[in-house]
C-alpha cells in the first residue's frame, strides 16, 4: 500500500498540466527553470550596454562663459605685451638714432676745439678764416649724411609750408611776395621740416 502511494505521487509530479488552450503550463520548480532559461544574464546585459556609444554631455552656459572669458583675458594680455614691446622698440630706435647723430658731430666738435686753440696762438687771420670754413663744410657734410638739408629761401617766393615771415618791407613790385632777407636758416629732415626758415618778405 505504501509503495503504491509513493508511485502515485511520483507520477503526479511528472504530469504535464495543460491550460485552457491546450498549451503546456508550468508549476513549481519547472516554471522557475523556464524563467531562468528565458531571462538574459547580467553579463549579457552589461556587454550589450557597453556596445552602445555614450553621448557626450553638452557644456553648460557657465562653462561656455568661462571658456570665452579665459580667451578674452589671454588676448588682452597678448595685446598689452605687444603694445609694451613696440613702445620699447620705438624708444630704443629714437635713442640709437640720437646717439648716431651725436657721434657724427663729435668729430666736428674736435675740429672746432683745434680751430679755437690755433686762433689763440696765431695772428694769421686768413689762415684762421680758412680753418673756420673747413670746419663749417665738415659740419654741413655731416648733416647731409643724416639727410638734413637747408631750406632754400633767399629771393624765393614766400611759402608758408617752409618759411615763417617775421617782417614785411616795401621792396618794389619786382620783390613783392618774395623773400628779401633770411633772418634764420631753416632745415629739412628728408621731406619733413625740422625748422622753418625765418624770413623778411617784400611788399
Amino acid at each position: 500500500m505504501t509503495n503504491e502511494k509513493v508511485k502515485d505521487q511520483e507520477v503526479k509530479e511528472e504530469k504535464t498540466f495543460n491550460d485552457a488552450d491546450g498549451n503546456p503550463s508550468c508549476e513549481g520548480s519547472s516554471c522557475a527553470n523556464v524563467a531562468d532559461e528565458e531571462q538574459p544574464s547580467a553579463d549579457t546585459l552589461a556587454e550589450g550596454e557597453a556596445e552602445q556609444p555614450v553621448a557626450e554631455a553638452e557644456p553648460s552656459p557657465e562653462e561656455i562663459i568661462a571658456v570665452w572669458k579665459d580667451k578674452y583675458i589671454r588676448l588682452q594680455a597678448e595685446f598689452d605685451n605687444y603694445r609694451k614691446r613696440t613702445l620699447r622698440e620705438k624708444m630704443d630706435l629714437v635713442a640709437s638714432g640720437g646717439s648716431d647723430v651725436i657721434k657724427s658731430m663729435l668729430s666736428v666738435l674736435d675740429d672746432m676745439h683745434r680751430a679755437v686753440a690755433a686762433s689763440e696762438k696765431s695772428d694769421d687771420i686768413a689762415a684762421l678764416r680758412e680753418g673756420e670754413k673747413l670746419v663749417l663744410q665738415k659740419f654741413e657734410e655731416a648733416l647731409r649724411q643724416k639727410n638734413v638739408t637747408e631750406i632754400d629761401a633767399q629771393d624765393k617766393e614766400f611759402d608758408p609750408d617752409f618759411h615763417e615771415a617775421v617782417a614785411r618791407f616795401a621792396a618794389g613790385e619786382d620783390k613783392k611776395g618774395k623773400i628779401i632777407d633770411v633772418v634764420q636758416r631753416g632745415y629739412m629732415l628728408g621731406e619733413k621740416v625740422l625748422r622753418y626758415a625765418k624770413v623778411v618778405v617784400g611788399e
